[in-house]
């Protein structure tokens, strides 16, 4: 009994990565284009971005916060460091340096809406939104801005190893040492769980909530520089229902919107787990818009699997 017992919980702890490992093996049978370094490769670079907001979004998540700013956040990402290098010749490394600087500013908003005149984050994220989404359409004339070879486009040469993809796996590290092995993990999942109980023992929670909406806005400030790098155009259009992935992805890695319970590993589980869904469907032709169905009725199956696994740990 004890053993069966013990299989059981291992595998309601371990769902999030027996449904993707499930989801790998099937995609690597259906299609025999899927288990390439190519296809692999591509699903890499192009989740490298997405990967980094789901990890923000999930700051925010454990914390009992959303942040629906992230798709218009990294649009300003994209488009400011598209204009300062080309229209104002300035270095990337330093457009990156400023882009960062301006979403941090963006998040910073957001978090003193939240943290310190106590606007809900639907509504305070929502505002900023908004405001980021109409930066980039004014900086850029809602025209996208085509870079020079040789400069940000660097950051997915093979010669120097992708590095937007070393980039992503070094933040993700960072982020897993954060919340395992950190007071300031701690405490912000503690924020999630019960905030009265965390200003009761002298913590300015605060600082915190505000802390979360900036870590969220410059990784989705830095994924929307990733986008730019890897289709080499500045555009104000991108990261549009981003915000929606990143917050299924959460959810599916077993994160709570109600704050208190998430991991990184499993968000960025769940965040490749919804790029295998989408790839598996362009391999295999399927129209663009019915895949928004499945796609959707996937999350939900997933989600639903996470709800039933909470109640059978309870």
């Amino acid at each position: 009994m004890k053993k069966d017992h013990r299989m059981k919980h291992f595998l309601l702890d371990n769902n999030t990565y027996i449904i993707f490992l499930a989801l790998f093996l099937i995609c690597c049978i259906i299609s025999d284009k899927f288990f390439s370094y190519l296809n692999l490769r591509n699903i890499l670079l192009q989740q490298a971005g997405p990967i980094l907001v789901s990890v923000g979004m999930l700051m925010v998540i454990l914390t009992g916060g959303i942040d629906l700013s992230v798709g218009s956040v990294m649009a300003v990402g994209s488009s400011m460091t598209a204009v300062l290098m080309t229209r104002m010749g300035v270095p990337w490394v330093a457009a990156i340096g400023f882009s960062l600087a301006a979403g941090i500013a963006l998040g910073t908003l957001t978090g003193i809406l939240v943290a310190y005149l106590k606007f809900q984050g639907f509504v305070a994220s929502l505002a900023i939104m908004t405001i980021a989404r109409g930066i980039a359409y004014t900086i850029t004339n809602a025209t996208p801005i085509n870079l020079e070879n040789g400069t940000l486009n660097l950051l997915t040469a093979k010669e120097y190893g992708y590095p937007i993809i070393l980039i992503m796996i070094v933040i993700i590290v960072i982020f897993v040492v954060i919340e395992t092995c950190t007071a300031y993990g701690r405490l912000v999942i503690a924020c999630g769980s019960n905030i009265e109980a965390v200003k009761l023992s002298g913590i300015r929670t605060r600082r915190y909530l505000l802390s979360v909406y900036m870590i969220s806005a410059a990784l989705s400030t830095l994924a929307g520089v990733f986008v730019a790098a890897r289709s080499n155009v500045g555009n104000s259009t991108i990261g549009e229902g981003q915000e929606l992935d990143a917050i299924a992805a959460c959810v599916i890695g077993g994160a709570s919107l109600a704050g208190g319970k998430g991991s990184v590993t499993k968000t960025v589980i769940g965040a490749l787990t919804l790029a295998l869904i989408g790839n598996i469907m362009n391999l295999l032709a399927v129209p663009a818009y019915p895949q928004r169905i499945i796609k959707g009725c996937i999350i939900i199956a997933a989600v639903l699997l996470q709800v039933l696994t909470d109640k059978n740990k309870e």
